[in-house]
């Protein structure tokens, strides 16, 4: 089984400290968000995977390289113009070549592995096994509804949902998928839509699954979930302590806590969290910042999000 994950995406939400670092790159709780899908996939013996990419390619080839730094293999594939999830896949044909696969959205996180998902998806023989994660708000999201674990319908947003059952950001693919993507029509919002995709393998007859996910899953795209995202995955050692005081110190690619104070010289590639006091003389750079900060030097590409100081 080969691996595709989704990164191609902007991170506008994120602006503007994705100008710079492409959202896949970020550090969370002092890794980088690209990391945990590795140990992911790797975790289901996945190690030989895609990675689409857009206009972020240079600096992801650059930080990532062949992938070997990270115990897997990285072929890059270039999607020109963004045009929905299922446009993103249609270009990783020739690099799937038949094999079953399993699409990651790049800013998606999890609390536990998918080991039992592979192996209903292969034991099954289905067309497509989704993720999915009962949720208490289903209309946020687009929603599987089920008849046992067959899914017989997905509804995008939902009025008046049938079901809490929401499509969680992964998905496990046979090769039927590639007789689809050439009927696909593009949605109200112009793009190639995966739900249009899995919809269209149901309506043909095929086999589509529903595999419920009972771990922790987080959509990272936003500051404030980046942020949550941060704070569930930070643990005693990765962070700096409580209370703590820093003075004098470069900080470099780091997850400050809570009631921290710091008194530092710079703080590069880092995330500052509320409830924590920040004084800085020299550089902040690409930085979020989500405590109150006295700043005397220099600020580049830092997403500010607490009071702010000089």
């Amino acid at each position: 089984m080969k691996g595709l994950i989704l990164a191609a995406g902007k991170g506008s939400r994120l602006y503007p400290i994705t100008h710079l670092i492409p959202k896949p790159l970020l550090p969370l709780a002092n890794r980088m968000t690209l990391d945990y899908a590795f140990e992911k996939l790797r975790a289901i013996d996945v190690t030989d995977i895609g990675i689409v990419v857009g206009e972020n390619e240079a600096a992801m080839r650059k930080a990532l390289g062949d992938g070997s730094s990270h115990g897997v293999s990285l072929t890059y594939i270039r999607q020109p113009e963004p045009k929905g999830l299922a446009h993103a896949v249609s270009f990783a044909k020739n690099f799937i070549a038949g094999e079953p696969f399993v699409l990651y959205l790049g800013d998606a996180m999890y609390g536990e592995g998918f080991e039992d998902l592979k192996k209903r998806f292969e034991e099954s023989g289905c067309a497509n096994l989704n993720l999915v994660k009962a949720v208490d708000d289903p209309s946020r999201f687009g929603v599987a509804n089920v008849d046992g674990e067959k899914i017989v319908k997905l509804v995008e947003k939902p009025k008046n949902p049938e079901s809490n059952l929401a499509m969680a950001g992964l998905y496990f693919f046979g090769p039927e998928i590639w007789d689809i993507f050439p009927k696909l029509e593009p949605s109200a919002r112009g793009e190639y839509e995966i739900t249009d995709a899995i919809q269209m393998l149901i309506d043909e007859g095929k086999l589509v699954l529903a595999g419920v996910y009972t771990g922790a899953w987080f959509d990272t795209g936003t500051l404030d979930s980046f942020l949550e995202t941060s704070s569930y995955l930070i643990d005693g050692e990765k962070r700096i302590a409580a209370s703590s005081v820093v003075v004098g110190e470069v900080l470099h690619n780091v997850v400050i806590g809570e009631s921290s104070h710091l008194d530092c010289k710079s703080i590069e590639d880092s995330v500052i969290f509320p409830g924590s006091t920040i004084k800085v003389t020299g550089k902040i750079s690409h930085c979020i910042l989500a405590g109150p900060v006295e700043h005397e030097g220099d600020l580049k590409d830092a997403i500010i999000h607490g009071d702010w100081k000089g």
